[in-house]
């Protein structure tokens, strides 16, 4: 049946007032929640739905769909508003679970509950990020993998931000690289409504945010009304005509539109309250009576896209048949790195080094393992925040991801630490690439909020934090971290490494590319260290059990032992050496992981460190936080609990008691 315009501009305004009311029902509902977002910037959020965005609300995962995220996570009864109407998996008990505890439609958006959500948002800032990691995925796997006639990887990322993503630090990081970048198929909507949560933006928030972004190289527009849904349109395809410059379209709104409370930060963080949604829905001609209401029309015209993209997956699959025949090598890569698997037979590309290699940095060996493995797994992306030849990655020297060389694998971040994590996530998301991203282990700080979205959603991203210790020398206790691997290991989810030598590294490496849900953290060296001979000790494979037994000195029980990690593994095999010639049985554990040690079971535990075995002394050149759990009463920890020094590294470090002579005497004092 043919539609008349006038019957068309009725059917979109009723469904952009039917977005609008199913959000600020669910939010009233659960008595909590954001109902000013849905508001004001429901028109441009349906426009981009339903009259833009290309995705199969039946297969969600669909890998060359459009990516959207809502950065303003806080909006998220919107979002779940969209998906009910556009046919994804979620129903109206959902949106009525709306903040409940177990529910698929949490206060913000969360990627592992919810098809359709792409990526974790609410720390403002962090989803704008991460769409510049999906964008750089896109334009990188379609460097690599396009051919003439087979436009495999071909689709835009998409976003909604707001002016508190805007006034995140992180947002301006990621925005800069994204203008460099000229990352052409990154849209982002910008609800300007001038108010953020405690009032108007105006006591803390006027600079011209469109002239900063044209300074980032972005294509900048602006929707006078927010409420014209053709205006929205029109820019939305003008940014998809820019096809050398992301786009940052500033529509103009009014939070909470329609309200009592419109253009007021009240509106931002509170439900409405039950009056003041009945007087909304007067004021938009809705039945103020009706709750959780879709008007006959609404869900047709919605799923209209997801018909079309359902459509457009079969098609995308019949040309993906013919490049699996022509490009059977490409295909495979495809198929495999989409899903976060590996080739077979990767590990054994994996080398293993000798003592008489001669002394290696952990970073040096990362360097190596990096080295090796781009050979075997040739979706591995990354690189380091302006740190590369300190973290022992690609260089200057090396061909990286830059505009006419979308297809390297090499990435230079800036010096944008919080930037990196933020994007390293949505590169994750994307699938497609293994990233992994460099800084020193001090500047992790600089990176926690995206580290700890990474843990909550089970992204397998790679962080490798170099100069892991004061043993890093002259630069100084304003490099030298302390507290740092203590704060990550309390991160639920994250897998903290710190190994001992060369090949406790390369094996780090691998446990951390065989992990699919979550984080690792390689804990690194800036000095060098002794390789441990394979030939003599157990095999650094160990390193996936957490914790192992390394060398036990003399016969029967062990009245002592040394836990130690990272460079510290090495000082404790000396200082046994010492303990030994006295007849004192030491047993070194060299623990490079409490989490993996965790996962293993109650036999294993007590095979490394049995409970009769009550003293134990700790080495670790670290914060002392934790360790009690592992020396327990009767054991002694050697850390930092102060800031370092500038110095040379190993005079710092045996200043602060980390030498041979002082282990052996903290650890004769335990035994007397």
């Amino acid at each position: 049946m043919k539609t008349s315009s006038s019957t068309n501009d009725t059917l979109d305004q009723l469904s952009v007032n039917t977005l609008r009311f199913l959000s600020i029902d669910a939010v009233q509902k659960a008595n909590s929640g954001h109902p000013g977002l849905p508001l004001g910037a429901a028109p441009m959020a349906y426009v981009l739905w339903a009259k833009i965005l290309n995705f199969n609300a039946q297969n969600p995962k669909w890998f060359n769909r459009d990516r959207f995220v809502l950065s303003a996570g806080h909006g998220s009864a919107l979002l779940y508003s969209l998906l009910h109407l556009a046919g994804y998996d979620l129903t109206m008990k959902d949106l009525k679970e709306f903040r409940q505890t177990g529910s698929r439609t949490p206060g913000h958006p969360e990627s592992m509950f919810t098809p359709g959500i792409e990526v974790t948002t609410g720390p403002l800032g962090q989803g704008f990020g991460n769409g510049v990691g999906m964008a750089i995925a896109e334009a990188h796997l379609a460097a690599r993998f396009n051919k003439p006639g087979y436009h495999l990887i071909d689709h835009y990322t998409y976003g909604i931000v707001s002016d508190g993503d805007l006034m995140e630090g992180v947002a301006s990081e990621a925005a800069s690289l994204a203008g460099h970048l000229k990352l052409g198929k990154l849209i982002y909507l910008y609800d300007d409504n001038k108010i953020s949560l405690d009032g108007p933006t105006s006591l803390a928030f006027t600079e011209d945010v469109l002239k900063r972004f044209e300074a980032y190289d972005w294509h900048v527009q602006t929707v006078a009304d927010g409420n014209d849904l053709k205006a929205i349109e029109n820019a939305l395809e003008n940014a998809r005509n820019e096809k050398d410059k992301p786009s940052l379209i500033a529509v103009k709104t009014i939070i909470g539109y329609g309200s009592p409370l419109q253009n007021s930060s009240k509106s931002h963080g509170s439900p409405l309250g039950e009056e003041n949604v009945r007087k909304t829905k007067a004021f938009f001609g809705w039945d103020p009576d009706k709750q959780f209401y879709i008007p006959e029309g609404v869900k047709e015209n919605m799923q209209a896209r997801s018909t079309a993209g359902a459509e457009a997956e079969k098609v995308w699959n019949q040309l993906f048949d013919k490049y699996k025949k022509e490009f059977a090598k490409e295909a495979a890569e495809i198929e495999l790195s989409s899903q976060d698997n590996l080739p077979q037979g990767w590990q054994k590309a994996l080398p293993v080094l000798k003592p008489a290699d001669g002394q290696l940095a952990t970073r040096q060996a990362s360097g190596k393992a990096i080295e090796a493995l781009r050979k075997t797994v040739p979706w591995l992306f990354g690189g380091s925040a302006d740190l590369a030849s300190s973290n022992e990655m690609s260089t200057k020297d090396d061909a990286s991801f830059q505009p006419g060389h979308y297809e390297e694998s090499n990435i230079w971040f800036g010096v944008r630490e919080h930037g990196m994590g933020s994007i390293m996530n949505g590169l994750a998301a994307h699938k497609g690439v293994r990233v992994f991203g460099g800084t020193f282990l001090t500047f992790s700080d600089y990176m926690k909020g995206a580290i700890r979205l990474a843990a909550l959603t089970e992204a397998p991203v790679i962080y490798v934090f170099t100069h892991d210790s004061v043993g890093l020398g002259e630069d100084g206790p304003t490099h030298q971290p302390i507290e740092q691997v203590a704060a990550l290991r309390i991160i639920p989810n994250l897998v903290t490494i710190r190994p001992a030598d060369a090949n406790e590294t390369i094996q780090a490496w691998r446990v951390a590319l065989e992990r699919e849900k979550g984080p690792v953290a390689l804990i690194l060296s800036r000095q060098k260290l002794p390789v441990i001979d394979q030939d003599k000790f157990p095999s650094a494979t160990n390193v996936e059990k957490g914790a192992y037994v390394l060398k036990d000195s003399g016969e029967g029980n062990t009245p002592l032992i040394l836990i130690a990690t990272g460079s510290e593994v090495s000082l404790a095999l000396a200082a046994q050496e010492k303990l030994a010639a006295e007849k004192i049985n030491v047993r070194v554990v060299s623990m490079p992981s409490w989490e993996l040690f965790e996962k293993q079971d109650a036999a294993y535990k007590e095979s490394v460190l049995p409970k009769a075995s009550k003293k134990r002394l700790s080495i670790e050149a670290l914060s002392p936080f934790g360790w009690e759990k592992y020396v327990g009463d009767e054991g002694k920890i050697l850390g930092i609990n102060r800031f370092g020094e500038s110095g040379k590294g190993e005079e710092v470090l045996e200043a602060l008691g980390f030498s041979v002579d002082n282990v052996v005497k903290e650890a004769k004092a335990l035994l007397n």
